[in-house]
């Protein structure tokens, strides 16, 4: 099959699943295109495909799911009999139904699963008091994830289209479970080394920061990816006590041993 380009597309707020995306497109041969939906902005547009495209998709697990703010996006997807690889990424607890409920929504919109994979990326909840899957995806990870996208580019080209209704299988399936709806919390105390820069609002995934005043955080909007707190360049911001940080704590204590990325396939 021969693949005209390779679409890479990710929701990513702290980066962890834009660096699988990534470790997956250097065992592709196709030419890449980032597609960063992260931003509010990026999320207005559709993304359509065709069927010599290859569809990398992927996204974090939040709760057990996919991020329910992406629910609008990924079902205006158009995608014409694509060949798709759907990937999540979870903070080393467990991913439930996130894997299957993007690969069935791929599959309405048009798209062919042919693989998908979980991976581990450092918890969005991980600090130096309760760190959770610290450096995750790390140099095995991505190996794994450029071994992962050489043994898919190495099926395509076996093929010569991506065979129709053979389910890709993985693990979940209906009822999903998981939550979707997420903690409406005031979280996030900003302290006397903030400077006002603006990195926090700049990368908020849903406009939840005033750029104006870094310290005035819309909690309805707040998704508790902690990008701000991760990408603060003064370590300006830190979690308060109260529901995040009891929940960083119980994953520290009950899922200290590292997991491994878990790959599947719709192929021999």
């Amino acid at each position: 099959m021969n693949i005209r380009s390779l679409k890479l597309t990710c929701f990513s707020p702290t980066g962890t699943t834009r660096a699988v995306l990534d470790g997956i497109a250097r065992g592709l041969s196709a030419p890449a295109e980032l597609i960063d939906v992260t931003q509010p902005e990026a999320r207005t547009s559709s993304l359509s495909t065709n069927h010599d495209d290859l569809l990398v998709i992927g996204a974090p697990v939040y709760m057990g799911r996919v991020p329910d703010l992406l629910s609008d996006w990924l079902h205006r997807l158009e995608l014409d009999r694509t060949p798709t690889v759907c990937v999540v990424v979870y903070g080393n607890r467990a991913y439930d139904s996130a894997l299957c409920e993007l690969r069935d929504v791929v599959s309405e919109r048009g798209g062919i699963p042919i693989a998908g994979a979980a991976f581990i990326g450092e918890h969005s909840f991980s600090s130096a008091e309760f760190p959770a899957s610290v450096g995750r995806p790390d140099v095995e990870d991505l190996r794994r994830a450029e071994e992962f996208g050489r043994r898919i580019d190495a099926h395509l080209r076996e093929v010569s289209t991506p065979e129709v209704g053979r389910v890709l299988p993985v693990p979940g399936g209906l009822p999903y479970g998981g939550v979707t709806k997420l903690w409406d919390v005031d979280f996030i105390h900003v302290n006397a080394s903030c400077v006002n820069c603006g990195a926090c609002a700049e990368h908020c995934p849903t406009g939840a920061i005033d750029p104006t005043n870094s310290a005035r955080v819309d909690s309805a909007k707040c998704i508790t990816c902690c990008a701000c707190i991760k990408l603060c360049p003064e370590q300006a911001r830190e979690k308060k006590p109260g529901p995040v940080m009891d929940a960083a704590r119980r994953i520290h204590t009950l899922y200290p041993e590292p997991k491994e990325p878990e790959l599947f396939f719709a192929f021999a």
